[in-house]
């Protein structure tokens, strides 16, 4: 029994070394005789199509239709076309009758970049593809400066946290980084920015902005802010808007040589005059008004005390008449 065990083992060995070395021989014979692409994730975007994929094969110098199969090595190929800023993944393989078939997956941007006069896309890897005017993809816009030391992957936790709530993803319009503590972002409701700093504990951060919306922003307004600032623990500090500078109104000389319009003087308090009192009182006593002088006159006796004794008049009457007085002896 185990005699017969042992021989059907060895027979089976020998035939499996027999199928490698003829598929061995028969692959040495057989050559690439198609191409074909399959874009994988074709669903929206469009930036990569077959005929794309074989023409990067041509820009690379890579032959393959016509060559035997054993001389084409697909690691190589996969190599070669994942460098493409456009596609994030590559997969060859031979199927049977030596066509060459290749799977491609094009980058899926997660958010797009405008750094100084550059502007390109994301994706999950931190792999950039530059923005082209023939392509357009909705994800959350990020402005700043990065560098290899700080990327624009240190905002995706805070990013993919905003897009999976729906109310987040409503409010922030995009991402603004002046530098790795200040972190702003802009919401749809106009007149103010919010100061996130960091990204570090960004979901207690939007929980204290919820807050103030709903408890401080619709006693002050919406408009009596200009910066909302959670970056630090336990406490909101906004930031008020700046007043408004009354501009001077400009001299215009014309005006100068305009008449006055008596109907739109005005007097002060001091010195208004019961004009229109006067007026009803001597048409009610059938006396006319008095002059303005005569009005001063009245108002200065009536101020000055008592009346000169008769004694003083006489003596000025006298020497009005021209009458010398006699010095007494």
């Amino acid at each position: 029994m185990k005699l017969a065990r042992y021989i059907l083992l060895i027979a089976l060995t020998a035939l499996m070394v027999v199928g490698i070395l003829w598929a061995r021989e028969k692959g040495r014979d057989e050559v690439c005789t198609e191409v074909t692409v399959e874009i994988v994730n074709d669903d929206s975007t469009h930036f990569v199509t077959p005929i794309g994929v074989i023409e990067e094969l041509e820009r690379k110098h890579i032959v393959v239709k016509g060559k035997p199969v054993w001389q084409i090595n697909v690691e190589d190929i996969e190599k070669q076309l994942g460098e493409s800023q456009y596609i994030e993944d590559v997969e060859c393989m031979f199927e049977n009758g030596g066509r060459l078939k290749i799977k491609v997956s094009q980058i899926v941007p997660v958010m797009r970049v405008f750094d100084g006069d550059q502007s390109y896309y994301v994706n999950k890897d931190g792999k950039r593809m530059t923005a082209v005017s023939t392509f357009h993809a909705d994800v959350p816009i990020v402005e700043g400066h990065f560098t290899p030391s700080y990327s624009p992957l240190r905002l995706l936790p805070m990013i993919k946290h905003v897009e999976q709530d729906s109310a987040l993803k409503a409010l922030v319009t995009m991402y603004y980084m002046r530098d790795s503590n200040n972190i702003f972002i802009v919401p749809s409701i106009h007149g103010h920015v919010v100061n996130m700093g960091n990204c570090d504990g960004y979901e207690g951060k939007f929980k204290k902005l919820q807050l103030f919306y709903n408890k401080v922003m619709p006693v002050k307004g919406w408009m009596h802010y200009d910066t909302i600032s959670v970056k630090w623990d336990h406490q909101v500090v906004a930031t008020k808007r700046d007043k408004t500078v009354e501009v001077e109104q400009e001299y215009d000389p014309e005006e100068d040589e305009q008449a006055d319009n008596i109907q739109t003087m005005q007097v002060g308090d001091n010195s208004r005059a019961p004009v229109n009192k006067m007026v009803k009182e001597s048409k009610g006593s059938g006396e006319q008004p008095k002059s303005a002088d005569k009005g001063k006159e009245t108002n200065k006796s009536s101020t000055s005390g008592t009346e000169k004794p008769p004694e003083k008049k006489k003596e000025e009457s006298k020497n009005n008449s021209g009458e010398k007085k006699q010095p007494k002896k």
